[in-house]
């Protein structure tokens, strides 16, 4: 382990842990509801997956200062830094798909920005998995996308300022950046915005799905919360941080 990691640094680790652990459960949540078997296998594995990921992140957290107790569940859904469209459960397979990409590729692309020594094969190892992850969540929009256009579109109206809200604001375009000038990341937030905004203007090329309605922008730089990583000063809906703490399982203990 390195010297301590200064407080940018872990909140920026524990912003994609957290959004990892809300992935797994919402996976957890469709994994036996997708329309198709492979679906629900995929996300059986996915959610795994995201969970090995998490325990690996939170080891680092934890290293370096941050409670493991307190990582683990032992705090308040306002304490869960997680991007903002994970905070309620999908109502739909298709809303679902829509945000689990746009979560999940948001948090492979900030964890393959570090650049410091601490994750050297710990960021390849999670690529690995991220790779068949996102591979499988873009047929699956792609499809959608064929199928139902307007759905789509309307969910990704709805999500995509909150998952550009988790990147970080436009206006990050590494000057000043705490986390460029510490060497803990090798790109600016706008870099990493644009191949975000490019990734889903060529997945969405040719269908009926159109991008130009989604807000690129959000979110406001004024108004950008740089631990919590989002604006809306909202949070992870409280009966997912009972179910990651257990508590219905101690109450039916108890009974």
């Amino acid at each position: 382990m390195t010297d301590t990691w200064n407080d940018d640094a872990s909140d920026y680790v524990q912003a994609i842990a957290d959004t990892k652990l809300i992935i797994s459960h919402r996976y957890s949540e469709w994994m036996l509801s997708g329309p198709a078997l492979e679906d629900d296998i995929a996300g059986a594995s996915a959610a795994q997956d995201e969970i090995g990921h998490v325990r690996q992140l939170f080891e680092k957290l934890s290293d370096h200062g941050r409670d493991q107790s307190w990582l683990q569940g032992d705090r308040a859904p306002e304490e869960f830094n997680n991007a903002g469209c994970l905070d309620d459960s999908a109502d739909t397979w298709t809303e679902f798909v829509v945000v689990a990409n746009l979560a999940e590729r948001a948090a492979w692309y900030l964890i393959d920005s570090i650049s410091h020594e601490d994750f050297d094969g710990l960021g390849e190892r999670i690529g690995q998995d991220e790779y068949f992850h996102l591979e499988h969540l873009d047929a699956r929009l792609s499809h959608q996308a064929e199928e139902n256009p307007d759905a789509v579109e309307a969910a990704l109206v709805e999500a995509v300022p909150a998952a550009l809200a988790f990147i970080g604001p436009a206006t990050g375009d590494g000057e000043a950046d705490p986390l460029i000038e510490s060497d803990f990341v090798d790109r600016s937030i706008a870099d990493i915005r644009d191949g975000f905004e490019q990734h889903y203007r060529s997945l969405f090329g040719g269908t009926a799905v159109d991008v130009s309605t989604i807000d690129w922008d959000a979110p406001d730089a004024d108004s950008w919360d740089a631990t919590r990583r989002r604006v809306d000063g909202g949070h992870v809906d409280p009966e997912v941080v009972e179910a990651l703490q257990g508590v219905k399982n101690a109450e039916y203990a108890r009974a």
